[in-house]
């Protein structure tokens, strides 16, 4: 930029990402909001959280669009049950693929004629290409927009923290991984990228007893999370280990999940 002397698209120095030119959707899109899902490390479930959120959202009345911008690991349209789908185009757009309820959904799956074909690219085509799953997909009127990220801080994230204009950022962890350095990397990066952060998600955080319903927590108490929230991060939702969310992920139906677990984090995004 003008008064820097370095390249500031390569770099988080002083207030560098705020001069960053951030892309625009197409003309037949209009995104109100635009929230990403990241965490430090694969595994914990963000394109769960992410699903879910989504499609609470869809139940309350939204227009809801995901992009799946986990480009080499894809796993949104296993979810919704669209790994037989491929999205359509033209000459100047592409469209992204409805879910059974009405999610606008993109990813680099949908663009497959085989769904197990590895996507294997060099860096700079994936940044490039995760820019395009923004600009030249025809999402028309989105309330809400959620962007599963690829785990960890390493390009893509950079990528679209710089150039996606992204609303707010919630971390998703395991309970176990609550304050650990990769869920802190994961914080410091979006504080680095000035993007505020709505919250965490706390995934796996316990499994119900059958019998009376009893909150039991696997993997220790709660004092990671009073550890994280003492560095001023609110834990906004948990979620439990669920043998019935998971027998609907593997057959597609994830909207199907009833759920009020995340009522709490929809409350702010919907006030923001």
């Amino acid at each position: 930029m003008a008064d820097c002397d370095h390249n500031c698209e390569s770099c988080s120095v002083g207030n560098c990402e705020s001069r960053i030119e951030k892309v625009k959707p197409n003309e037949l899109t209009n995104i109100k909001h635009c929230y990403a899902i990241m965490s430090g490390k694969g595994g914990v479930g963000k394109s769960l959280v992410t699903s879910l959120l989504a499609s609470e959202m869809n139940k309350r009345g939204h227009n809801v669009a995901i992009i799946d911008m986990d480009v080499t690991g894809p796993s949104i349209p296993q979810s919704f049950g669209l790994n037989d789908k491929t999205a359509g185009g033209d000459e100047t757009y592409l469209y992204p693929v409805l879910s059974k309820k009405g999610i606008k959904i993109m990813s680099a799956n949908l663009l497959l004629q085989n769904s197990e074909e590895p996507i294997i690219w060099r860096g700079p085509i994936v940044s490039g290409f995760v820019q395009q799953l923004y600009t030249e997909v025809v999402y028309g009127d989105v309330d809400y927009m959620f962007i599963d990220m690829p785990p960890g801080t390493s390009d893509i994230p950079l990528t679209i923290f710089q150039k996606l204009p992204i609303d707010g950022v919630i971390v998703v962890s395991s309970p176990q991984d609550l304050v650990s350095l990769v869920v802190k990397k994961s914080i410091n990066m979006a504080n680095m990228m000035y993007i505020p952060i709505v919250g965490i998600v706390e995934n796996m955080a316990y499994i119900k007893c059958p019998k009376c319903n009893e909150k039991i927590r696997l993997f220790g108490s709660d004092k990671s999370k009073e550890k994280i929230e003492e560095s001023g991060y609110k834990v906004l939702a948990e979620l439990p280990l669920d043998p019935a969310l998971s027998k609907l992920v593997d057959s597609g139906n994830i909207e199907d999940y009833e759920t009020k677990d995340l009522d709490e984090l929809i409350k702010i995004i919907e006030k923001q």
